[in-house]
This record gives structure tokens, sequence and C-alpha cells, in this order.
């Protein structure tokens, strides 16, 4: 069975209502991405970062998985799938995918400020006194601007071994998850599905650009990996 793997970002999950950042002008949910997504942001006002997850944390237990988180997991019938997503919710799983690594942590968990290591899941509300098992506040379990990707080796490791490589809902602009396409092998078949496919993506004969939304998209590729 041959390896497909699957690199997703924020566009897979707008179509269940989840807003992106990147289409309201640089504000996620009316925030400078900034002042919510950086260590600059939760040192400056630790509450109010709280408080725009728990927001994000709320809307995520009212959202469904859409068609083309569904199609993608139904692509396990046929290839050994595995998910490398930008995506912080967890529709991927909801929608029936069994193997997906978190590239940008997740919404479900938050962590120990100290112990990066200590993981917690968790579905309600995060308050300043939430503390990990060694007393130490509890944040986000979310990679922000300018910290490191923990999973990105793991990520390079599982692109190594694609035998076909999908982008889908990603503007390809997002580093270090952008320069994964690198390490896929030679001229294996790699199909980009985005409404707004890069400018600056570097298209060659082994890769196939399907211009649209991502359950459109999904429906396609379907006709064509799925006999």
């Amino acid at each position: 069975m041959k390896n497909l793997v699957v690199l997703s970002g924020a566009g897979i999950s707008a179509e269940s209502g989840i807003k992106t950042f990147r289409d309201a002008g640089g504000l996620w949910e009316g925030h400078d991405v900034m002042e919510v997504a950086s260590p600059q942001g939760w040192n400056a006002d630790p509450e109010m970062v709280l408080e725009f997850y728990n927001q994000r944390r709320k809307q995520l237990l009212t959202v469904k998985p859409n068609k083309a988180h569904v199609l993608v997991s139904e692509l396990e019938k046929d290839y050994n799938v595995q998910v490398i997503t930008q995506n912080v919710d967890n529709l991927h799983e909801r929608g029936g995918a069994t193997d997906v690594l978190h590239l940008h942590g997740e919404l479900f968990k938050v962590r120990s400020t100290k112990y990066e290591d200590l993981i917690y899941n968790w579905k309600k509300d995060l308050i300043i006194g939430d503390l990990c098992d060694e007393g130490y506040q509890l944040r986000p379990h979310i990679v922000w601007f300018g910290e490191a990707v923990p999973m990105l080796g793991k990520a390079i490791e599982i692109t190594q071994k694609a035998d076909i490589f999908i982008i889908i809902g990603t503007s390809m602009q997002v580093y270090p998850a952008a320069s994964l396409i690198e390490y896929t092998k030679p001229n294996i078949p790699i199909y980009f599905i985005d409404p707004n496919p890069a400018t600056s993506f570097s298209y060659s004969k082994n890769v196939t650009v399907l211009s649209e939304k991502a359950s459109i998209g999904m429906e396609k590729l379907m006709e064509i990996l799925v006999i």
C-alpha cells in the first residue's frame, strides 16, 4: 500500500466555520496575531491570551468536520495515509483520520509554562491559577510565533517516505511548514488544492494544481486517486 501524506492548513477548516487570520488582514478573530500568538503577547497580558483561546476552544466545540476532512479519511481505504496539519483543531480526527500530526499544537491540550513535556487534555476554560503537577501555570499547547516547532523533525521523516503528497488549504507561505515539500522524493505526484494557490510556489511537472476550495478539490482528487 502506497504512503500518502497530506499537508493541511487553515483552508480545510474554513469550510467548517473556523476563521483564518490571513483572511482578515493579519487579524485573528479581531486580534492582532502577535498579541495572542507570541511569547511577547503572553508576557504582556496572559489573561487576555487565555480568554482568546478559551473562546477558540468553545467555538471548536460548536463546529463539525466538513466533506474535505471526511474524504481525506476515506483515502485510508486505499492508501497508508498520514496527515500533517498546521491546524490546532481536531477536525481531521473527528472526520475519521487515524494518523494526524499537529505541527502547531492542539487547542484541546494545555501544557506547563515550565516543563514543555507536561501536556494535558483540556476542553474547559483555562484561567490564571490553573497549574501543572509541578506547580507552574498552564498555557495553551500552541506553537506561537517565534517558538520552535517540536514536531517538525517527525513531519520531515513522514514526508520523506511519501509516495504521494497532497497539499490542502495552505498558502505555502508559512514556514517551516511550507519547507516540507522540499523533503519529498523526486518526481512523486504532488497535488495542491487551494482556491488561491501561491504564485511563489514552484510548480513543476509532477505538481497538479486544483484551484478549488478544499471540499471541491478533494472530490476531484478522489476521482484521480481512487479507481
